[in-house]
């Protein structure tokens, strides 16, 4: 099982937005709402800050910009970072079972560390990848393969749980079931025709022994 983090196993976007905010405050650039914010929901942290970068003329360069943000979100992370009950649940209930478990993000690793730490997640993934890490972001399979590469199975073993059209675009391209919980904008977007099983009402309706039980159910298939 490979889960998508930001939005789908945790509560994030509020820190996110944070550090961004603050990023951006550092160069003296001010006013930076949830509105810009959301508009690169779903975009990985390095081409959201390039992003942002060019659109407010930022000489510093990106890896600066990277690292500046990576500090703001693990001070906040690690402090107060919310899983969703239910999507904890179902995690826990795939551990037990001794399913390979595993985090495939468009955040940067130290923010994945951060949130696993600060939600207790880390407890049951120890496995995590970084879309740095990979040639190309979600909607690009690279991330999700690099996961299953380094959990032993094979692409067409696994099930792949996101919250947005990119990844669930992602998990088709890659060769892999989805679950899909469409969150926010997320939900009025193309790209979830493809998922195997779509929660239309998000984490509002996911529940983790009925994904579980379908998990099972197609499993034996």
């Amino acid at each position: 099982m490979i889960f998508d983090l930001d939005g789908t196993l945790v509560d994030s976007e509020s820190n996110h937005y944070e550090a961004g905010r603050r990023t951006l405050a550092d160069h003296g650039i001010d006013g930076y709402g949830w509105a810009q914010h959301a508009e690169l929901i779903g975009i990985g942290t390095r081409e959201s800050l390039e992003i942002l970068r060019a659109r407010n003329r930022i000489a510093a360069p990106l890896e600066e910009l990277l690292a500046a943000n990576d500090r703001h979100y693990a001070a906040l992370a690690r402090r107060r970072t919310l899983a969703f009950p239910q999507m904890r649940r179902f995690a826990a209930r795939l551990a037990a079972a001794g399913h390979p478990l595993a985090v495939a993000s468009g955040s940067s690793r130290a923010a994945i560390e951060a949130a696993l730490a600060g939600s207790g997640l880390s407890r049951l993934i120890g496995t995590y990848v970084s879309d740095e890490e990979v040639p190309a972001g979600k909607p690009a399979p690279d991330v999700l393969l690099e996961a299953a590469r380094r959990l032993g199975v094979a692409p067409e073993r696994c099930t792949v749980v996101e919250d947005s059209a990119p990844g669930a675009v992602a998990a088709h391209r890659a060769g892999m079931r989805c679950i899909a919980l469409p969150a926010g904008a997320h939900a009025e977007r193309s790209g979830f025709d493809t998922v195997d099983l779509l929660v239309r009402g998000g984490q509002r309706e996911f529940r983790a022994d009925a994904a579980y039980a379908w998990l099972c159910a197609v499993s034996r298939a």
